[in-house]
């Protein structure tokens, strides 16, 4: 089925990966409405462009943090009155934070987990009682609910969660004919990829190397496309469905990959 959606609910649309998708689909004549802390004047300027000149009647903006269950409940009530439905709603909210499990303190785990796993929890909810027969849920959770790395306990454990929720939450779908997927990109060239790149230690770059990276544009345009198709797991690039096949059917290959990796570039 690659039928294009014509209305849609997005989280973290203000930036990144969230605000190219809503860009793709207005400009596929779509109505969104859009989730996130705030909205700078470079987004609302690319939603501009992306409606044909105006929002009104084709976007509506809500800000809400994705921890507060109630405030999304209200936004998802009041976007459902505003497009009388959600075709697709997808979650793209989320942080990342790498350091080493050592130095990473509590308040720092619990914000990365709370705002990825519970907020995914949070969305799924508000949208679950508006889903109709036909349309989708997606999450966005990412390789790294995959696949470990240096450096990313609170992440991994928080997109690991993801993946764990969308599988219970497909077959739950299915019984009302609802699909939900998980979206599971390699790094993708975001603001927030940049800032990590600038903290990141180097080796838990080399291992991010593996899984290959992505332009922004085509990796939304591949989701995008993969969604459509209603596939559970969307994962966008060659060699990250390269790398989950390697976690799923040859693992201890892949540990061994990894431990090599991680030798060789801190010279262990």
């Amino acid at each position: 089925m690659n039928k294009k959606w014509t209305t849609a609910l997005i989280s973290g649309g203000g930036s990144g990966i969230g605000l190219r998708l809503a860009e793709e689909l207005l400009g596929e004549g779509a109505r969104v409405a859009l989730i996130d802390l705030k909205f700078s004047d470079a987004a609302m300027a690319r939603l501009v462009q992306a409606a044909g000149g105006k929002l009104d009647g084709r976007v509506w903006l809500f800000e809400g943090d994705m921890r507060n269950a109630a405030r999304i409940v209200e936004i998802a009530d009041q976007a459902m009155a505003a497009l009388g439905g959600f075709e697709i709603a997808i979650n793209s909210a989320g942080v990342q934070n790498v350091a080493e499990f050592g130095q990473m303190s509590e308040e720092l785990y619990r914000r990365v987990v709370e705002i990825n796993l519970f907020g995914s929890r949070n969305f799924a909810a508000a949208v679950w009682p508006h889903l109709q027969r036909g349309s989708q849920l997606a999450l966005m959770a990412s390789l790294a609910g995959i696949v470990a790395n240096f450096g990313y306990a609170a992440y991994n454990s928080s997109k690991f969660g993801v993946v764990g929720l969308a599988g219970a939450l497909r077959i739950e779908g299915r019984t009302r004919g609802i699909d939900v997927s998980v979206i599971c990109p390699p790094e993708i060239d975001t603001p927030m990829v940049d800032a990590e790149k600038r903290e990141a230690p180097r080796v838990t770059m080399k291992l991010k190397e593996f899984a290959g990276t992505l332009a922004l544009e085509p990796a939304v345009r591949e989701i995008i496309a993969l969604l459509r198709r209603r596939e559970f797991m969307v994962i966008p690039g060659a060699r990250a469905r390269l790398t989950r096949r390697l976690a799923g059917w040859f693992p201890a290959l892949l540990r061994s990959i990894t431990d090599d990796i991680v030798r060789k570039t801190l010279g262990t």
